[in-house]
């Protein structure tokens, strides 16, 4: 097993079940939507009409689209200090594995700011020298009642 590798696992596993805390704010506005649409060719006019939301969306604005507020996760979660840099020390990479479990509890208007907080739930050695981690990820819209996104974010770290 890698030394670093060792060290973070043991590190991590001290962190399960407690909060990372919260990244900064990131504003998702008509153009990042457009912009979201033409990529995944998803042009609903609940998207990308302002006119026809205001009259015939139950949001009366444009709203994001649920896979873009997904997709800003390593994003929004990068801005979230880490507890302990020790633990990504000889850190050579890492790469989103996937996810376990996503909900969307409430949509996102445009013009709204979004940030994430995180949770570590679970840390496993899964090679010698790569961790796997599964957090939990609650974006939350500023101002807002409900998250727009509650997803179970898988990450696989490798180290030297």
């Amino acid at each position: 097993m890698s030394d670093h590798a060792k060290r973070a696992v043991e590190i991590f596993a001290s962190q399960v079940g407690s909060s990372d805390g919260t990244g900064e704010w990131l504003l998702v506005d008509q153009a990042r939507i457009n912009l979201f649409a033409d990529a995944t060719l998803d042009h609903q006019f609940i998207h990308i009409d302002p006119e026809k939301s205001a009259k015939l969306s139950p949001y009366k604005v444009t709203i994001a689209h649920g896979f873009l507020t997904l997709s800003l996760l390593p994003h929004l979660t990068s801005s979230i200090p880490a507890r302990n840099p020790k633990a990504y020390e000889g850190l050579v990479m890492g790469v989103n594995y996937g996810l376990d479990k996503v909900r969307f509890p409430a949509p996102v208007p445009v013009d709204s700011k979004l940030r994430a907080e995180r949770t570590l739930l679970e840390a496993e050695l899964k090679a010698p020298n790569t961790i796997q981690l599964k957090q939990q990820v609650t974006i939350e819209i500023e101002g807002g009642g409900k998250p727009a996104c509650v997803a179970e974010f898988l990450t696989r770290l490798i180290y030297s």
